[in-house]
């Protein structure tokens, strides 16, 4: 347990593939996590360390942020070219909502909101529903999979192969900071727990720094 902290450390260093190429950050951090969190059952449960054995740990940095957005006239332009009713009301809802596809499809619909009992950051979520969704909102939705064809489809044919479903949640933030919602509420219609996970959003308040600029050298009115 006290060296788990170098073993980590020698793993990040020295963990290949079986062709020898280095595995990507995203695996390490990851199989770095299933360790230390067995390792830290071990002393919460076992008593199996005096403290915290994964205290030390450094996981390597994943930076795999998608910076896509597309606009409402895009996702219209996409429902369109879905011949699937609940892939359309899918997207539709994702759009308006900035929900992810499991959230969306296991959310209770509670007097006008989406109802999260059990969220990603492990609270609660109320999520209004927006007025043009609500003829999406008692479509029955099918398996992941299933839309995820669907989708695939769609994109395919408005020449959007590059778009991910995910994609339309970053683009209902991106839609809200366009319409002047501050950060801060965007990350909690999204569900953030942390303002780092917003923060990937900042560089699209170009209107708010642009009158956050206006303001230097301004004369104040007494």
């Amino acid at each position: 347990m006290s060296a788990l902290a170098d073993a980590c450390k020698e793993y990040t260093a020295k963990a290949r593939k079986a062709n020898g190429s280095k595995l990507a950050a995203a695996t390490l951090r990851n199989r770095i996590r299933y360790l230390t969190s067995a390792c830290r059952y071990a002393w919460k449960h076992h008593g199996m360390s005096e403290h915290d054995p994964a205290d030390r740990v450094i996981s390597p940095t994943v930076r795999n942020e998608r910076r896509f957005f597309i606009d409402r006239r895009q996702m219209l332009q996409l429902c369109r070219a879905s011949k699937h009713r609940a892939t359309r009301a899918a997207i539709r809802i994702a759009f308006y909502s900035g929900m992810r596809i499991s959230e969306i499809k296991r959310a209770e619909r509670v007097n006008g909101m989406f109802v999260l009992h059990d969220t990603k950051n492990g609270e609660p979520r109320h999520v209004p529903i927006h007025p043009r969704i609500r003829c999406c909102v008692g479509i029955a939705l099918p398996d992941q999979s299933r839309i995820s064809k669907h989708f695939r489809d769609a994109r395919k044919a408005v020449g959007m192969d590059w778009l991910h479903f995910h994609d339309l949640r970053h683009s209902a933030a991106s839609e809200m900071i366009n319409a002047g919602v501050d950060l801060y509420t965007v990350g909690a219609v999204l569900g953030h727990k942390s303002a780092v996970s917003t923060k990937r959003y900042a560089h699209l308040a170009t209107d708010s720094i642009k009158d956050a600029l206006t303001q230097i050298g301004r004369k104040k009115v007494a």
